[in-house]
């Protein structure tokens, strides 16, 4: 699998955007920046979305994605994610105030966009990959995701403050190839953190005890305010397997 960090932060500023990764120009995980981050003939060749939940770092750039293939697609945009995020984006983002409904354009019968639900630790095939959504500890039922295909598999956990159930489950994959996941403040800003259910440095070395040995490890959602700290300590967490996702537009193969 090909993983292009389109945006790889906790936030939005010059030469900083928030959460996308694209897997093999046609898999989305989360739409922070990716009409920001792809020339729209890049755009257009996106086929399934995976929304892990719903704050706006993460699913912002979701209307301009449709409004930029408006008329270049055959098939909708394929968005998947819990009934939670699908309530928020129909009701408050898309909802023909803020944005247009494109679940009914060009019509109800072509739209743009199609949203299907997952269910936590229910395996669905979505394109070429298996997805195993799993429930994360992050507000609007967060998801993190298992995603396989052939003999690879990634873990992309998102925003998430200490958890638990993914970890299992990762350890029961045998093809297990990369972990994404995320650290959001500096160790001094612990009870923030806390608070907002993200990770500190010291709160990534606690899940890494928890985590599958020796697998690699790709550390996003940097807040932009704090990237240089958070180097600096993650640094001294002495792990040799963690790239930091400081840069955005990276690829990784797997």
């Amino acid at each position: 699998m090909l993983v292009k960090i389109i945006g790889g932060h906790g936030g939005r500023a010059p030469n900083y955007r928030t959460t996308s990764y694209l897997v093999d120009g046609k898999l989305l995980i989360d739409a922070g920046s990716v009409a920001a981050g792809l020339l729209i003939d890049e755009q257009k060749l996106i086929e399934n979305v995976l929304i892990s939940h719903a704050h706006l770092d993460h699913l912002g750039d979701l209307p301009f994605l449709c409004d930029n293939c408006f008329g270049l697609k055959d098939e909708p945009f394929h968005v998947y994610s819990n009934k939670t995020v699908k309530k928020a984006i129909k009701q408050h983002i898309m909802n023909d105030i803020i944005w247009p409904d494109f679940t009914k354009i060009p019509s109800v019968e072509n739209p743009i966009v199609s949203y299907h639900d997952l269910v936590p630790e229910k395996k669905v095939k979505i394109g070429q990959y298996d997805v195993l959504p799993v429930s994360v500890n992050h507000p609007t039922d967060a998801l993190g995701f298992i995603i396989s295909k052939g003999d690879t598999a990634i873990v992309f956990t998102q925003d998430t403050g200490p958890t638990e159930r993914i970890w299992e489950l990762a350890k029961l994959e045998p093809n297990l190839k990369a972990i994404f996941t995320e650290v959001s403040f500096p160790n001094f800003m612990e009870q923030v953190a806390k608070d907002s259910f993200h990770l500190t440095p010291m709160g990534l070395k606690n899940e890494i005890k928890k985590m599958p040995p020796k697998i690699p490890l790709f550390v996003g959602h940097l807040k932009p305010t704090y990237q240089t700290k958070l180097y600096e300590e993650i640094d001294k967490i002495n792990e040799g397997r963690i790239t930091l996702l400081g840069s955005d537009n990276a690829t990784y193969m797997f």
